[in-house]
């Protein structure tokens, strides 16, 4: 348990900054005095890097020694915290970004390698459980924290959390981490890195500002063709070269290509539902960054008590019945957010997330533990590395296509609505309205975006709530992996050696020599006194 908690401090500190920094970009913005549009860099910058190193996680691993790249990016992401504290300019703060990213894409990669080496097989679902903390609390928690910080400290406080979180957990690893020695090292595969890397970049790219940029325009589609292309090379690359960076036969093994599945499409879920709903809160309903935080806080806690429960049901009864009742849960906690209105209570807000985060609590970890179980040893590592790129481009891309969607049924639904307030209108109300002057229409206007907002907001969460329904699909059949039974290898035979002739002397006669036994081959089992001499 010690050493497991050493681990999951490293990936919730990893996993938390992705999300606590969103709540404080309009304040970094006034402070470093950045446009709109620059500013979302602190954010974009971090994420693009970040899908970037994951690739490079497990060679670096090996490398180095597990713990040692462990102990290594703790160290790293403090440093890289504390120079984004110090960040004087937005383009001090983007570079430091970009730093801090480097660690904090290894430290999740490692933490999982480390997991499957120290954790005995039949309590692994137990020891994911406790690593769900970190990969989806942190996301949860992380906008009740950051309102926090931003409303009653200073926003720098947000990276300064980090320094001596990472040097303690450091220091902690260095103790109560099994030693890990090197792996067989290998050349680093250069051409695999290159175009994995700009692939990951140029699709991140485009999905973070595609809407910016106009979809169609040329900058994104130059982006996604290239992209596509470069991965589909890397793809060629790394099932010729005799050393890849990112071993894709783990793809082949269909149970973790399907929780990868899966786990895309909840990752889809959780992101959007933290992005859109708190961002409702505020617009809608007028709530500060911190009272919509607290809102969003029990869900947290509901996962944070469910992820050790679900990994405990896991190693006893396998991952398909957390799987299928969590993610009908999910689908249907999903489903209630769609009544998202500006008139909704908090009470209905804090019910609606909690049983979504009871769904997600349930299935996430035996969906992941199951698929990583099924890989071969040897693909662990690999398996780890594509875990975390699929969770890092599903978030991406789903927040990125719910924004079109947001756009698009935004745009309709304000025409439809904005129809009713011609001069020529026949409304009763409207003809009111129009008596009393532009700033009654006004205000009806500002009402009418909010809940087409809302109808809008709603139409997201229909999305994924469907997709998590289909997902149920996928896990009706998973199955535990059959533990290979170890193999017992038969004793080794026991010579006997041959013994010297004794020679039997009588007195007075000649000596005689005695019969020889034979050299004999038996089982060890079978020798159980000395052999005598007749």
């Amino acid at each position: 348990m010690i050493p497991m908690l050493v681990l999951m401090v490293g990936s919730f500190m990893a996993v938390l900054d992705s999300s606590i920094v969103n709540t404080a970009i309009p304040t970094m913005q006034k402070d470093l005095g950045a446009a709109l549009d620059d500013i979302e860099w602190v954010a974009t910058g971090y994420t693009l890097a970040l899908g970037i190193v994951v690739t490079v996680s497990n060679w670096f691993s090996d490398r180095v020694g597990a713990t040692l790249a462990h102990r290594l990016s703790m160290i790293g992401f403090a440093f890289a915290s504390a120079l984004c504290g110090l960040a004087w300019n937005l383009d001090s703060m983007i570079v430091f970004r970009v730093l801090q990213a480097i660690p904090g894409g290894i430290l999740p990669v490692v933490t999982l390698s480390i997991l499957y080496k120290i954790v005995p097989m039949e309590k692994i679902g137990s020891a994911m459980g406790i690593y769900g903390l970190g990969v989806i609390v942190a996301p949860a928690i992380g906008p009740t924290l950051g309102g926090y910080i931003v409303e009653y400290m200073d926003w720098r406080l947000i990276f300064y959390i980090n320094v001596p979180i990472g040097l303690l957990g450091a220091v902690a690893a260095y103790f109560l981490l099994p030693k890990m020695p090197r792996a067989e090292t290998h050349p680093f595969d250069k051409w695999g890195f290159l175009t994995v890397g700009y692939g990951l970049f140029a699709l991140l790219l485009a999905l973070s500002e595609g809407q910016k940029w106009g979809w169609d325009s040329y900058s994104i589609l130059i982006l996604v063709v290239t992209g596509l292309l470069s991965l589909a090379l890397f793809a060629v690359i790394e099932n010729e070269v005799e050393y890849p960076l990112i071993n894709l036969k783990a793809l082949l093994v269909w149970p973790f290509a399907n929780s990868l599945l899966i786990i895309s499409v909840l990752s889809v879920g959780l992101f959007a539902v933290s992005f859109y709903l708190p961002q409702f809160l505020q617009n809608g309903q007028g709530l500060t960054a911190l009272n919509a935080g607290l809102l969003m806080l029990p869900q947290a806690l509901a996962m944070a008590v469910l992820m050790p429960l679900a990994g405990r049901i896991y190693d006893r009864f396998g991952p398909k019945w957390p799987a299928l009742i969590g993610l009908s849960i999910a689908a249907y906690g999903t489903y209630l957010l769609t009544g998202i209105n500006v008139d909704m209570t908090h009470a209905e807000v804090i019910t609606w997330t909690i049983v979504r985060a009871i769904g997600n609590g349930l299935a996430m970890m035996p969906i992941m533990t199951n698929g990583l179980n099924s890989l071969p040893k040897e693909l662990t590592g690999f398996g780890s590395a594509l875990n975390n790129i699929a969770q890092r481009v599903s978030s991406s891309l789903g927040v990125a296509g719910m924004g079109v969607l947001v756009s698009s049924q935004t745009a309709q639904l304000s025409a439809d609505q904005g129809a009713l307030l011609q001069s020529n209108s026949s409304l009763p109300q409207v003809q009111q309205l129009q008596e009393q002057g532009q700033g009654a229409l006004l205000g009806l206007w500002q009402q009418i975006q909010l809940h087409v907002q809302g109808m809008a907001y709603s139409d997201v969460f229909l999305v994924c709530a469907a997709l998590t329904g289909l997902s149920v699909l996928l896990a009706i059949g998973l199955r535990k992996p059959v533990a290979q039974a170890p193999v017992v290898e038969a004793p080794a035979p026991v010579v006997v050696p041959e013994p010297e002739k004794v020679l039997l002397t009588a007195p007075g006669s000649a000596p005689v020599a005695s019969e020889t036994i034979p050299r004999t081959v038996l089982p060890e089992a079978e020798v159980r006194q000395p052999v005598g001499v007749r």
